[in-house]
């Protein structure tokens, strides 16, 4: 699974920095600012799971439904 975590590293980035590790979740870390205006993200954090992007609460809901599908 290919992950690339979007950050200028803001307290909201390091929340979901900390959730990924937590989750233990492999990823690619992009901070180039210019290179996200590039691509049209505006707000920060973004995650992108397999070319699926998410907004910092959508990647929260993300997590949170595979932390509950695993304890199944």
């Amino acid at each position: 699974m290919k992950v690339i975590f979007y950050t200028n590293h803001c307290p909201c980035c390091e929340v979901l920095k900390a959730k990924l590790v937590e989750a233990d979740i492999s990823f690619e870390i992009m901070s180039d600012t210019d290179a996200m205006l590039k691509m049209g993200i505006t707000h920060l954090p973004m995650l992108s799971v397999e070319g699926n992007m998410m907004n910092y609460p959508a990647a929260l809901a993300w997590l949170k439904e595979r932390k509950t599908s695993y304890a199944d």
